[in-house]
């Protein structure tokens, strides 16, 4: 590729089209874009050996248990000296928030106990890594998780009108930012062995269910065990059963997916749903232990 070099002032020289900002941010040059989100995840992904993901959804709102806590006693001293300076509905949410910052806490034990698991495979540091959505909340425990398993996770993050930057626990070379929600998300699928869901809102139910329709229409490709972590949460959130009952799933269709509550029970259902994956199998049956 030609080297850029600044053109003199008064040159006539037109700009080279690939170095023609204007241009590439025209609806004419979307094509290009869209190429360009699947070509740099794909070169670089392959560069740093990755060959199969562990993606994990979440909220990015959960908390990490000591930021929980202190947020919820700085609240409790502000009421303690000035009663109103603060609502009940206020205190609600804080406590609500350490409630559910168990969460961000077990996806970080989770991905430290699959990421060591891989790492023991002797397979290579990419075998199979730990994925996210690149921003805070659980997205942040798995990459987090991951590092502190001493190995390399990846982050899908999305450019939003609300900035979301990427968490520091990210492989710097892993670290990706996405325009277009369909090229991120099909970066999620393509690579992905397993998917782990925990409580999130819009962006994780929709995530989820992208998840389960290619699975269910076999779009994918390949197989891809699905976890909901956090029965209860999720048994609320999502009458999977009713659909059922109703006919608008298959009996069958249920078992796509499998609840966990606890790090341990996540795991151990993975390992045995991966141990399926005739791809992965001759790996997994290794004794590593």
């Amino acid at each position: 590729m030609a080297n850029r070099s600044p053109r003199p002032k008064n040159s006539r020289q037109p700009e080279l089209a690939y170095f023609n900002d204007e241009f590439l941010k025209t609806s004419e040059a979307r094509t290009i874009r869209i190429l360009s989100e699947y070509l740099e995840p794909q070169v670089k992904l392959r560069k740093a050996g990755v060959q199969n993901t562990v993606v994990f959804f979440g909220s990015a709102r959960i908390l990490p248990r000591d930021v929980a806590i202190h947020r919820l006693r700085q609240l409790e001293d502000e009421m303690a000296k000035q009663p109103d300076s603060h609502t009940s509905a206020e205190i609600e949410a804080a406590h609500m928030a350490l409630d559910m910052s168990r969460y961000y806490e077990e996806a970080r034990t989770l991905a430290q106990m699959i990421t060591n698991w891989s790492l023991r495979l002797n397979r290579g540091s990419g075998f199979l890594v730990v994925c996210s959505g690149g921003g805070p909340g659980i997205m942040e425990a798995a990459n987090r998780g991951a590092a502190e398993a001493g190995g390399k996770s990846v982050g899908l993050n999305i450019l939003l009108p609300f900035e979301q930057e990427p968490n520091p626990y990210i492989t710097p070379e892993l670290s990706f930012l996405f325009h277009y929600f369909f090229m991120r998300k099909l970066w999620f699928a393509q690579p992905a062995k397993a998917l782990i869901v925990f409580p999130g809102g819009f962006g994780t139910i929709d995530e989820l269910s992208e998840f389960l329709t290619l699975v269910q229409t076999g779009k994918m490709g390949h197989r891809a065990a699905i976890l909901l972590y956090g029965s209860q949460f999720w048994k609320r959130a999502i009458n999977f059963d009713w659909l059922a009952q109703s006919g608008t799933i298959s009996q069958e269709d249920l078992g796509l997916i499998e609840y966990a509550d606890t790090p341990e029970d996540a795991f151990e259902a993975l390992k045995r749903r991966l141990s399926r994956d005739r791809t992965l199998r001759p790996a997994l049956q290794r004794h590593f232990f």
